[in-house]
């Protein structure tokens, strides 16, 4: 028998591998569905990929792949006979097969036990051989399967490889430097005290210098002030200020040229004011929640619904997804995504194309993981009725576990990619992210939410105007505490507040602050001021103020409400206040109307490129005589400087006065040709001089500024596609860096002709009222297949929910209306709401209603 099964063996040998370090083994799920080990099918192993298929998927791997050899294993669940000793370990046979494997926590474990068996299955035949076989297997296939059945599986080895896991401590961190100098940092307004980055900006960890880093492949980027400032001053650590969580933050070694851990950040923030200790605490249940904060007992059982008797619902729709540790932030966005028929069709009509069609390792497709999440929420076959209901918890179903997709949509975040709480509104766009760069040359169901916002700038001196457009997919609205309905209770509260912590007495009761939904709209419409606002017509710095409308309104509208802030000593706070959402809502009075009669526009200038000298082409053509401010330049010669470098320091300040040269000297006098004479590109000259075209600016119709276009020529972009990108941004290198990657070269012919080619950004969305990836000009044909514009009319069908007292602590719910009913889904558990909280929501969903 064991020639005969080694004959039978010897045409697969070569297919047959032995799992290396680094090799993943997928054993505890299959890539295409949520079948397992305890299915009824069991799961099938590839001998050669290590991938698990259930029985429903096994067939077309082997087609695809031509591998023919599988493991196949099967775990038995069995209730105990009657008389078992309550409280036994659970019998195993095969101890050694599934030793990674958690017991299923639907099933009692004091009243079932599990039954485990493996064997080789040879495809297209089916030969079956049961393991283990040690005597009649050839050596190679015993060993293979030895190792197989005693891997981790493919979640333990992925789990331990996050962000903070992969790097080591700082030979800096127990004996770092830090400067006596008074310096404390606000929570948020940063920007590069050498240029005016507000973006990718570090904190030196030594004097707390706030400085840019350098550019990245990413579109990240900046002027590399951080690395310069080192080089000045041999300060080795630095931190990313977007990245401090109360778990730590990303830092930096100058000196060891790599990212680090300081076990001792906590201490080395609070010397510049950022308090770290006072925000969270892990509690054992796999939610976060605030150490100093009084417990809001009535906000988690509102939420919740937790005192009422819920009915559990089963079925298509109504399937729960597992929290595997704070991972709740993950199932509530992917439950309202998939109760959208757009992301229904998209990846669930479309099921077995994107199936068939995946690529060999589908563990790492974006469609394929999303259809495997959406058939697993909306088939019902993960949403049955327990099997001994009176020995399980109420309301209690299966639900689904998204490890697989998470591992692959938070790969390479230093947030997602961790087990720490996140903010459910920042996950939403990140995966709406990533569906618009996964959608190239299909159908895109996060069209859904795009739309256009219309942005008016008025400069307040000329009182002169200028109407852009930009992409957006959400609106954030604020809430102003001032238009509380119970202002004067919430005043008498804080009076109270104070005195007993004046006198150490116990705080009294928390008073919630109601705001009305108008409220909330009307300080969105509200005009706001535009920081370092450049007026084209002054041609200098000046007051400036914006308003947003719609210009389109989308098909599903997001709106999230802005409850989370930071204090004075960086602790995040969350306003604890009740919003009457409506559940109608008519926005087409805020249609944008563009140019109105009598309002006169804005020249279309851009002001003068302030870039590092040694980011210039060195080939750039001399421009005589350009204009400069030569009693700013005197001035600043006065003080020593060379008199080239305050010509250049003048010019490209934009003619804005000596303090702002005097900056620019600082920030560049280290530079190899600080002093030599100013070379500008030929593109700029403007040509004959008028009133609207000074020198040093820039109009916006003219071809991208030569350094600009170099800078993306070095990178190795082609220069044609480079301009593209920089026509398409408005001549903005982060995000034209950013079209490039979302934009292939094959495309540029249709990239400037559709009105919304430029792909989002995680920042774009972050800030959906301020900043966005495209520019638009207002005569640009907005009627584009991106824009599904119609009336301004939405009914209320989804909202997500926080409790706690902080986006990075607690836990969330969300509420969805299905079949003229509202539904909560909570975790794995899915039930009929009785009183769904629509005023404490924080991301809210509406859908278009139809013009009748």
């Amino acid at each position: 028998m064991a020639a005969d099964l080694g004959e039978l063996l010897v045409p697969y040998m070569p297919t047959i591998r032995v799992p290396r370090t680094g090799d993943r083994v997928f054993k505890s799920e299959c890539a295409f569905s949520f079948d397992s080990p305890e299915s009824e099918g069991g799961l099938y192993v590839c001998m050669n990929t290590f991938l698990g298929f259930g029985r429903e998927h096994v067939e077309r791997h082997y087609r695809k792949t031509g591998q023919s050899v599988y493991m196949h294993l099967k775990r038995h669940v069995k209730e105990k006979a009657t008389g078992a000793a309550g409280g036994a370990i659970p019998r195993r046979r095969n101890g050694k097969v599934f030793l990674d494997l958690e017991l299923n926590r639907d099933f009692n474990g004091e009243d079932y036990e599990y039954e485990d068996e493996a064997k080789l299955v040879i495809f297209p035949d089916h030969f079956e051989i049961p393991l283990p076989n040690i005597e009649e297997l050839p050596a190679l296939v015993t060993i293979a399967c030895d190792a197989v059945l005693n891997a981790s599986s493919a979640y333990k080895k992925q789990e331990p490889e996050s962000w903070d896991e992969e790097i080591q401590v700082s030979r800096h961190a127990r004996s770092l430097r830090q400067l006596d100098n008074g310096v404390r940092i606000p929570p948020s307004g940063w920007k590069c005290q050498k240029c005016e980055m507000r973006e990718n900006l570090w904190l030196n960890l030594t004097d707390g210098a706030v400085l840019c880093g350098k550019w990245f492949f990413d579109g990240s980027g900046g002027n590399g002030h951080a690395l310069e400032h080192y080089r000045e001053t041999n300060y080795p650590l630095a931190v990313k200020l977007d990245t401090i969580t109360p778990d730590g933050a990303d830092v930096y070694s100058f000196e060891e040229e790599e990212a680090v851990l300081d076990p001792h950040i906590s201490e080395h923030l609070s010397h510049f004011g950022i308090d770290m200790l006072q925000m969270q605490k892990r509690t054992e249940n796999g939610h976060h929640t605030d150490n100093n904060a009084r417990p809001r007992v009535s906000e988690w059982e509102v939420i919740q619904e937790s005192g009422m008797k819920l009915k559990a619902v089963y079925g298509s729709g109504y399937t729960g997804v597992k929290n595997l540790g704070n991972s709740c932030y993950l199932g509530t966005v992917m439950q309202v995504l998939f109760s959208i028929p757009d992301f229904q069709r998209m990846y669930v009509g479309n099921l077995q194309r994107i199936f068939d069609y995946s690529p060999l390792d589908p563990t790492q497709d974006f469609a394929t993981q999303m259809a495997k999440l959406g058939h697993g929420l909306l088939s019902g076959q993960y949403s049955k009725p327990p099997m001994k209901s009176e020995l399980i918890e109420q309301h209690q179903q299966k639900g689904i576990s998204p490890r697989m997709l998470k591992a692959l949509v938070s790969r390479g975040h230093p947030e997602f990619s961790s087990n720490r709480q996140q903010d459910a509104h920042e996950f939403l766009l990140h995966i709406i992210n990533l569906v618009e760069r996964n959608s190239a040359g299909s159908e895109n169901p996060s069209d859904v939410f795009r739309f256009l916002v219309e942005e008016r700038v008025q400069c307040c001196q000329t009182r002169r105007v200028r109407y852009t457009q930009r992409v957006d997919y959400c609106i954030q609205l604020p809430a102003p505490i001032e238009a509380a309905t119970n202002r004067e209770e919430l005043l008498a509260y804080e009076a109270k507040r104070k005195d007993a912590e004046e006198n150490m007495r116990a705080p009294p009761e928390p008073v919630r602050a109601r705001i009305p939904f108008t409220a909330c709209l009307q300080a969105f419409t509200e005009p706001e001021n535009v920081p370092d606002f450049w007026s084209s017509a002054l041609q200098a710095k000046s007051a400036g103020v914006k308003t947003s409308r719609f210009a389109s309104f989308p098909e599903y509208l997001i709106v999230q409400i802005k409850k989370f802030t930071f204090g004075v000593d960086w602790v995040p706070k969350k306003l604890d206040l009740a919003i009457d959402v409506p559940d109608f809502l008519d926005l087409n009075r805020l249609r944008a109307t563009g140019l109105q009669a009598g309002e006169e526009e804005l020249p279309d200038l851009m002001p003068p490129i302030v870039l590092p000298e040694d980011t210039r082409d060195n080939s750039m053509s001399s421009i005589d005589s350009p204009e400069i401010d030569e009693a700013a330049v005197m001035q600043l010669a006065e003080m020593g400087f060379p008199l080239e470098a305050c010509r250049k320091a003048v010019y490209y300040t934009g003619n804005m006065g000596p303090e702002m040269a005097f900056n620019w000297i600082i920030a560049h006098m280290e530079e190899p040709d600080f002093a030599e004479p100013l070379t500008l590109p030929s593109m700029i000259d403007p040509g004959p001089s008028t009133s609207d075209s000074p020198t040093g600016a820039t109009p916006l119709g003219n071809s991208p500024p030569e350094e600009s276009i170099a800078i993306l020529t070095s990178m190795g972009f082609p220069r044609t596609h480079s301009i593209q990108a920089l026509k398409a941004t408005n001549n903005n290198l982060e995000r034209a860096l950013d079209w490039i990657f979302t934009h292939p070269e094959e495309e540029e012919s249709d990239a400037l002709s559709d009105m919304a080619d430029t792909e989002p950004n995680d920042n774009a969305f972050s800030n959906a009222n301020s900043h966005s990836d495209s520019t638009l000009s207002p005569d640009r044909d907005t009627s584009g297949p991106r824009i599904k514009d119609g009336p301004g009319r939405y009914e209320l069908f989804a909202f997500i929910s926080h409790m706690g007292a902080s986006t990075m602590s607690g836990h969330y719910v969300c509420h969805i209306k299905k079949e003229g009913r509202w539904v909560i889904y909570n975790d794995h558990k899915v039930c009929l709401s009785e009183r769904p909280p629509k005023d404490l929501g924080y991301v809210y969903f509406y859908h278009r209603l139809s013009s009748s």
